[in-house]
């Protein structure tokens, strides 16, 4: 593998122009094509086979008028007021709602009674010839300027309901650029030079640029998340700096070991850069993975997240050493002041002796580290999962404030709302008895009301819009839609929002394991086929579990049992979003063997060189502590600006991320790992000879590689 990624880099170092201008007219076109072809982000909530999708198709087939998304344009006065005394500028905005592009109809709130029992709330129900997950945000922006009439002093106009959340633009803080701002400090304290901080941000910004040019056109011809940007920006400018930091740290590097700048780039192209293709080959598996989930949504997020770091990689193997080459000694260009120091050899830095400090006493060392994490990841087992709702989003909206004021109005279970669809073709009830069945479900206690049946044109399908006495998010209202699901017949399914988001929150439940296990195996096989090992990749599973069962439990401390959530700016408690523990999984598992690859590749490369268990671990850790240590803090800073974004979910995303991150590469990465290395001596590189003899030949490192030489370490432990 390392001879590929020497070759490619050679390749892109002689013909550095050529390289660089294929890149800016491939991204030209991907950018360009993205604008004039690309897609629109749609939010497939459907859980395959569930009783929601199967109600939702039957409308679409036998009722589409039914099927079609639904709003609200909510009007409120103060206290002590009646909505009616403004009911022309109510009037007048609702005609000017019937012009917008989709609208199929609207009806004014005092026209149909939907008016609060004291006069002050009402609503207009707006309905809609698609589906909401079809709509996208420019029919509710333009509704939302048409309510502009009924905007007064004494008056508010808000637009909530269904399509309105699904479909609202994602806002931003604008804080996330602080990110690469505080990526590029650390760039620069690491590197000590202006030019060498700068070349990493470029190819980051490169690859998410192209990238989500990419996604867009994924768009084109897939159902793909309006959360898949994001993430796939938050995860390219993290890997896109990192592995970039990793090549140009290994070029000085060799270069300060007196390589000539053509020898020094091949052979860091040769051995960062093969880490760097394995550590993104397996965030792209890892992440690709989601397709087996079965959802839709999940799958365009890993594929669109996969899309970026393909980038991320390419341009570290192609256009870093092409700008590399024409920089040549320039790399160290900006210089800082007193940053003119000695290179120092591996066993005078602090990493050496803090390695041999873990290796000299590995139990003591482990069991409090494990212990640390096992604490930190405790709160994971009290875990609650579930899908956010309008009322979860900032105060700032308007899909929120409409929620507030239906709540205030008419009760927190009229955001919930549930639609039973019958069939009447087949065997269960009849038209007949569609009053009887009204009727038992309105009996139960958790339900508020059963509306009046709603039947097709054919006469063959039923709706019974249903609204339950609990909010969406609230687990009784989980509760009720069991129980009206055991309550009717066969013929008749349950569907709307809240109920598809439940069945979504079941499958993933009922998917996580298999996809759990799925990335594990993969990974095994992978270590197992690079390091020539059992012991390395069943040990970095472990210990990558941990880091990810950290990450989950201080998400669950913070967003659901609210501690430092005012440090955090949030309105109050959340359950954690049903898809970010399979998402965490998929993305932490990927980076966290990022760092695993880059620190075993290098004790790996001294153990060959030396067959010394000990020296090879300390110098592993010599040799890339302080990267991996500044990688880490980079990654960190990258996520840890999203946690300022006003959305709950991408909050919980920065910060989980984050976290794991400065977990994994601390405790795990410089404490565990050794230790566990220390204790397994030989062990650590055993494979049995016949499953080597038939294991097809990875290598990330080769013997054509020159080694410099390096001063023996005095009184250096023999053992391993």
């Amino acid at each position: 593998m390392h001879r590929i990624t020497r070759r490619i880099g050679d390749a892109s170092a002689r013909r550095p122009w050529v390289t660089i201008g294929a890149w800016a007219v491939a991204a030209a076109i991907v950018m360009g094509l993205a604008g004039t072809a690309g897609g629109a982000f749609v939010d497939d909530l459907v859980a395959p086979g569930s009783q929601s999708e199967e109600a939702m198709k039957l409308l679409e087939e036998r009722y589409p008028e039914a099927a079609g998304g639904s709003a609200m344009a909510v009007f409120a006065v103060p206290q002590g007021e009646r909505l009616e005394r403004h009911r022309p500028a109510i009037d007048a905005a609702v005609a000017r709602i019937a012009d917008v592009e989709h609208v199929a109809t609207v009806v004014d709130p005092f026209t149909t009674g939907t008016v609060s029992p004291d006069g002050r709330i009402g609503f207009a129900e707006i309905g809609f010839d698609r589906p909401s997950m079809e709509l996208g945000p420019a029919p509710l922006a333009a509704i939302a300027g048409a309510m502009e009439p009924a905007r007064e002093p004494d008056l508010a106009a808000e637009l909530g309901g269904d399509a309105a959340f699904i479909n609202a633009e994602t806002e931003t803080s604008g804080v996330e650029a602080v990110g690469l701002l505080a990526a590029l400090v650390v760039l620069v304290v690491a590197f000590g030079t202006i030019a060498g901080a700068l070349v990493p941000i470029a190819l980051a910004l490169v690859a998410v640029a192209t990238g989500l040019g990419g996604i867009t056109l994924l768009a084109n011809g897939m159902d793909v998340s309006s959360a898949a940007p994001t993430i796939g920006a938050m995860i390219g400018l993290g890997v896109g700096i990192d592995y970039a930091l990793f090549i140009v740290s290994r070029y000085r590097e060799n270069r300060a070991a007196g390589q000539d700048n053509p020898a020094a780039l091949s052979n860091a192209m040769g051995s960062a850069g093969s880490a760097v293709l394995l550590a993104g080959g397996t965030v792209v598996v890892a992440m690709a993975a989601l397709v087996l989930t079965g959802l839709g949504f999940l799958a365009s997020i890993g594929l669109s997240t996969s899309l970026v770091v393909l980038f991320a990689v390419a341009t570290a193997l192609t256009l870093l050493p092409a700008l590399l080459s024409l920089l040549g000694n320039r790399i160290d260009a900006g210089r800082l002041v007193g940053r003119r120091r000695p290179i120092k050899h591996a066993e005078d830095t602090a990493w050496w002796r803090f390695a041999h400090r873990v290796s000299g006493r590995p139990l003591p060392y482990l069991a409090v580290a494990s212990a640390l994490l096992l604490a930190l990841a405790a709160p994971a087992l009290r875990m609650e999962t579930g899908f956010p709702d309008a009322g979860d989003d900032s105060t700032g909206t308007t899909h929120r404030r409409a929620y507030d004021l239906l709540a205030e109005g008419f009760g927190p279970g009229f955001n919930a709302p549930l639609l039973l669809v019958a069939d009447l073709r087949s065997p269960g009830v009849d038209a007949q008895a569609i009053p009887a069945l009204s009727e038992r479900i309105a009996a139960d206690p958790g339900i508020a009301m059963v509306g009046e049946p709603q039947t097709s044109p054919a006469g063959d399908t039923v709706v019974l819009p249903t609204i339950p006495t609990t909010a969406p998010a609230d687990a009784e209202t989980s509760q009720t839609l069991k129980r009206v699901r055991d309550l009717v017949p066969a013929n008749v399914a349950v569907s709307g929002l809240t109920a598809m988001t439940d069945d979504l929150t079941e499958q993933l439940a009922d998917t996580l394991p298999i996809f759990i296990v799925a990335i594990l195996a993969a990974s095994f096989l992978l270590l197992m086929l690079v390091f020539r090992s059992i012991a390395v990749p069943l040990k970095a599973a472990v210990v990558n579990l941990l880091s990810i069962g950290g990450a989950y439990g201080i998400v669950v401390a913070v967003f659901q049992w609210g501690w430092l959530k005012d440090l955090f700016n949030l309105d109050g408690t959340f359950p954690v979003v049903s898809p970010l523990p399979t998402i965490f999984f998929a993305v932490l598992f990927g980076l966290s063997t990022d760092y695993e690859v880059f620190l075993l590749s290098r004790i790996r490369e001294e153990y060959d060189a030396t067959g010394d268990n000990a020296k090879s671990v300390a110098r592993g850790m010599a040799g890339t502590g302080r990267v991996i240590t500044s990688a880490a803090l980079i990654m960190t800073v990258v996520f840890l600006s999203f946690v300022a974004n006003p959305s709950p979910l991408v909050k919980m995303m920065g910060l989980g991320l984050s976290t794991a991150i400065a977990l994994d590469a601390t405790i795990v990465r410089m404490v565990v790992v050794p230790a566990t290395m220390a204790l397994l001596g030989r062990a650590n590189w055993w494979l049995p000879r016949w499953l080597d003899r038939r294991l097809p030949n990875l290598t990330m490192e080769g013997a054509d590689l020159p080694r410099q030489p390096e001063p023996v370490l005095a009184g250096a432990s023999g053992r391993g």
